[in-house]
């Protein structure tokens, strides 16, 4: 197998050993620090189209979570605790600190978001601002699942069925199910939003067997462990300290979050946000919009050229 066009031009690679797991990153940059991380099924590579212009202001730490990507994937557990939020949470902050920084701002999407508002909740004292795209909280969603909602996040109760059911499905054609979703989720309904790069970059992390488990567990996690910590932080009032911005794709043709920036005001002190025209893929989509909200948030003021 070939490897996929490098769309990180000048970035450096590099992996690093966490207590549980080897994380691959992408870095380039300078000035503050900015961690990214990518949601299902996609890779680091879903901020290809945002990360030059984000570089001119921050040093970026692209990371693949575990069991994705290029990173490890490492063992499951009958309690999915391998892959919680908390677990990936862990991943950051220490990759984070091998790196040098304690403290650092947080651009996520999709899983990745359930990763970075699970690290300011868990490590308020590290994350200086947080980016969440397109989710709300895990517990929130779940709770609020009606039967449009139960269609729409069909493949939340899929994956979160016991092993294996789900890996043995997806095995039998990963690309037809991660290309379905990946054009359900979009404003236009087709692939043709994404670089064929970035695609071939996708399709090589989630046809792996040891991936597929992995981003099934992922999900097994959400409905279990996840969730549970969710409750245990909103029944002790625990908040999200640092100022935070939710956006969502205003044009998602599936899936669709309703009522974002309401929800995330009972778990941020401080929140702001609103729709960016795209569907879900908002970094990909419609990354001049995604930039033009995103660096004055991060960057007090800076003004997107």
């Amino acid at each position: 197998m070939s490897d996929p066009v490098d769309l990180f031009p000048g970035f450096a690679s590099q992996r690093i050993s966490t207590t549980s797991a080897e994380i691959f990153l992408r870095t380039g940059g300078s000035g503050p620090p900015l961690l990214m991380l990518h949601g299902y099924p996609q890779t680091h590579v879903c901020w290809h189209r945002v990360a030059a212009d984000l570089a001119r202001h921050h040093t970026l730490v692209i990371m693949d979570l575990r069991g994705y990507g290029q990173s490890s994937a490492p063992i499951s557990d009958v309690l999915h605790q391998s892959y919680s939020k908390r677990a990936m949470a862990t991943d950051c902050i220490e990759v984070m600190r091998a790196m040098g920084y304690d403290r650092f701002s947080v651009l996520s999407h999709d899983r990745g978001a359930r990763v970075g508002y699970r690290l300011a909740l868990d490590h308020p004292d590290a994350v200086e601002k947080l980016v969440v795209l397109d989710i709300v909280p895990t517990s929130e969603a779940w709770v609020a699942m009606d039967h449009a909602g139960a269609m729409s996040k069909f493949h939340w109760t899929f994956l979160a069925q016991a092993a294996p059911l789900p890996e043995t499905l997806i095995s039998a054609d990963p690309d037809s199910w991660h290309e379905y979703l990946l054009k359900s989720w979009n404003a236009t309904g087709e692939l043709t939003v994404f670089d064929p790069a970035a695609l071939e970059h996708y399709r090589q992390s989630y046809r792996r067997p040891e991936c597929i488990h992995a981003m099934s567990e992922d999900y097994r996690a959400g409905i279990t462990i996840d969730f549970d910590l969710d409750i245990a932080d909103r029944n002790d009032g625990r908040k999200i300290r640092c100022p935070t911005l939710a956006l969502w794709g205003e044009k998602r043709s599936l899936g669709t979050v309703s009522n974002t920036l309401g929800v995330w005001r009972n778990w941020c002190e401080t929140v702001t946000g609103g729709p960016v025209l795209s569907g879900h893929f908002l970094a990909e989509e419609n990354p001049q919009e995604t930039l033009t909200q995103v660096i004055p948030f991060l960057t007090d003021g800076a003004v997107v050229t």
